[in-house]
């Protein structure tokens, strides 16, 4: 059993357009266990969580029936998810991500319940209106015994690093949501959560950067102090990133350029690119590709080896291959597949 409720392009049989998906998450898409059959509300919310956030299993109550209502709202690049559950465990499996977008941390504020969250070592037990944070990847394990009610937002792992330095050593601890900048940030996303339904589409989307500020700050006030070390690398990698994107369409855009336009050496920005399990030229292409895919699916009528250009790709062949790899579907059959659910006006 599948339940597809976000535009999965790699998936070929729907059961909305992608325009009808893409606008239900822009006004609030509401997932309820309510809506299946008991018997069978295991396997659905395990296989919701596995699409919408990272692969789970999910241990049910043995005195209750289980029950998990989730709305989701696309947040430019973030997600914003309000979630109320019963009584429930759930654990990260060690297995790959459903989906290539799910390579992201996960912030957790509290609204009601009781709460408790592990990953590497730790365990944090949080009260309403507290925070936490974990990475969607690696295995964690959430519980709690009377239910709860929680705000959920997943960032991009890249976002998230580069607005933080050593965020990987934040996971699992408490930010009190009472005093502080975790009560400002607490406050600020039960506020946003609120008011999503109500807001237009754009209004909520400029709300997404003041959130990811706030909860940067949240979540640097309980950062351990051997971390601060590591900012001047932060701030390199910032610095090489800028660049990168300011000349993304430069088809000579190479190490060298790289290294030579940010004044740091080759051998420095390939070891701070091995932070984020990567290199350099290999985060220039997926750029690339992120670009291409954005166009595609704003500009279907462009054609794509226009657009490939665009962005710095010389070997169409190459670029297809590389396009297929990084989403799960070629860039014509993206184009297509896009041309085939804009509903004519």
């Amino acid at each position: 059993m599948r339940h597809a409720s976000f535009i999965d392009l790699s998936n070929p049989q729907l059961p909305q357009t992608a325009l009808q998906q893409r606008d239900a998450l822009q006004k609030g898409l509401t997932l309820s266990t309510a809506d299946v059959l008991p018997h069978e509300r295991r396997e659905w919310l395990e296989d919701m969580i596995c699409q919408e956030f990272t692969r789970v299993a999910v241990i049910p109550p043995t005195d209750k029936q289980l029950f998990n209502e989730t709305t989701l709202y696309d947040w430019d690049k973030l997600r914003l998810s309000v979630i109320h559950s019963r009584g429930l465990t759930i654990e990260r499996l060690r297995r790959e991500p459903y989906h290539n977008n799910q390579d992201n941390y996960l912030a957790v504020i509290l609204l009601s319940g009781r709460y408790s969250l592990e990953q590497n070592g730790r365990e944090v037990f949080l009260q309403p209106g507290d925070m936490t944070i974990y990475d969607a990847t690696r295995p964690h394990r959430i519980q709690s015994s009377i239910g709860f009610s929680k705000i959920l937002v997943s960032i991009p792992r890249v976002m998230m690093r580069d607005r933080l330095a050593g965020i990987e050593h934040c996971t699992a601890l408490s930010v009190p949501g009472k005093i502080g900048v975790g009560a400002m940030a607490s406050q600020f996303m039960q506020t946003a959560a609120i008011q999503a339904k109500y807001l237009r589409s754009e209004e909520l989307t400029k709300l997404s950067a003041q959130s990811l500020d706030l909860l940067t700050l949240a979540f640097q006030s309980v950062r351990p102090q051997h971390v601060y070390l590591s900012r001047s690398r932060s701030l390199s990698l910032r610095q090489i990133k800028d660049y990168v994107a300011q000349r993304l369409k430069d088809t000579q855009l190479d190490t060298a350029m790289i290294a030579e336009g940010t004044r740091l050496s080759p051998r420095y920005i390939n070891d701070l690119f091995s932070d984020e399990d990567t290199s350099l030229m290999r985060y220039v292409w997926r750029s690339r590709l992120e670009k291409c895919r954005k166009e595609i699916l704003e500009y279907p009528c462009e054609p794509v080896s226009v657009i490939a250009f665009k962005w710095g790709f010389n070997d169409m062949s190459h670029f297809s291959r590389a396009f297929k790899k990084r989403f799960g579907i070629g860039p014509t059959e993206l184009k297509r597949y896009v041309n085939e659910t804009i509903e004519p006006t």
